[in-house]
């Protein structure tokens, strides 16, 4: 974090709008990193009694707490307000609306007297893990991780980028877990797979979506680090479509494209480092790997 810190306290070297991004970022993550701590282990692992997923919950649980951590780290760091921080999700409108989005879920499965069993308390079960897995791991993480990682590529926040594109490359299998879940309790319940519950289902990635195009407009009101608001919506939109596809949805927004194919790159490279021979595996790109 050491050339992080000199280039937080310069008076140069970041914008208002870049410095906005960095406390939004860090402020929404550790909120939501810690409700869907909160939601795996109070409500999750004791709902889904498969024993290789639950060796899964686990390990998800302790990524979790990695991951709320290293947020910690890098504000206490950077010495920023954690008041102002931390209460992102009450005072700023944007963040609080998705925090309370994913909250509702949690609601009725979070009462320890709530049991599966019924096609209705299934269907709530189904519901939690499509807005979890698919909705606030799926879509409500990329606008933030998509805009600290451009700040790294940028040789902006280096230490603060690595550690989100670790915290990526753990999250990107948090959704692929949840999203095998979510299709093998279709294959197992076809019953609860109804007109009524696909329809529950792409609404509810269809409003998470529009709450983080929402965020994305006040993080971003000008351009910034190579993209603007625009560029982030169509971005999310192909996330959106993805999500939708994996559950077995028709996608919503017909001819959107990936307008940050870089992002796609860190995400499927293997993100194991040597640390004392870094820029051998630093520079290698998908052009230069090998199927041997």
């Amino acid at each position: 974090m050491t050339a992080d810190i000199a280039l937080w306290k310069s008076d140069e070297g970041l914008s208002d709008d870049e410095r906005t991004i960095v406390k939004r970022s860090l402020g929404f993550f550790s909120t939501a990193d810690s409700l869907v701590a909160n939601n795996l282990v109070l409500a999750i692992y004791r709902l889904i009694t498969n024993p290789e997923c639950r060796q899964y919950l686990l390990r998800q649980a302790f990524e979790e707490a990695i991951h709320t951590h290293a947020y910690q780290y890098c504000i206490e760091s950077l010495g920023m307000d954690e008041g102002e921080i931390f209460n992102m999700y009450h005072e700023v409108p944007t963040v609080a609306e998705k925090a309370s989005w994913a909250l509702k879920y949690t609601k009725e499965i979070n009462d320890p007297n709530f049991t599966t069993g019924t096609v209705e308390t299934d269907k709530t079960l189904l519901k939690n893990l499509i807005a979890y897995y698919c909705v606030l791991e799926g879509i409500f993480f990329y606008c933030g991780f998509t805009q600290i990682l451009s700040m790294g590529r940028r040789n902006k926040m280096t230490g603060t980028s690595e550690q989100f594109q670790y915290i990526l490359r753990d999250e990107s299998m948090h959704v692929n877990f949840g999203i095998d879940v979510i299709n093998q309790i279709k294959l197992e319940n076809p019953h609860l797979w109804d007109e009524e519950m696909q329809s529950a289902a792409r609404g509810m990635i269809l409003e998470g979506t529009a709450l983080e195009v929402s965020y994305a407009r006040d993080t971003m009101p000008r351009g910034v680090l190579g993209m603007n608001a625009n560029m982030m919506e169509e971005y999310l939109q192909f996330i959106a479509n993805r999500r939708l596809a994996q559950i077995g949805l028709t996608e919503q927004y017909p001819g959107v494209k990936n307008p940050f194919p870089w992002m796609s790159e860190i995400m499927d490279l293997k993100k194991e480092k040597n640390f004392f021979e870094t820029r051998v595996t630093d520079y290698q790109t998908g052009g230069a790997l090998t199927w041997d």
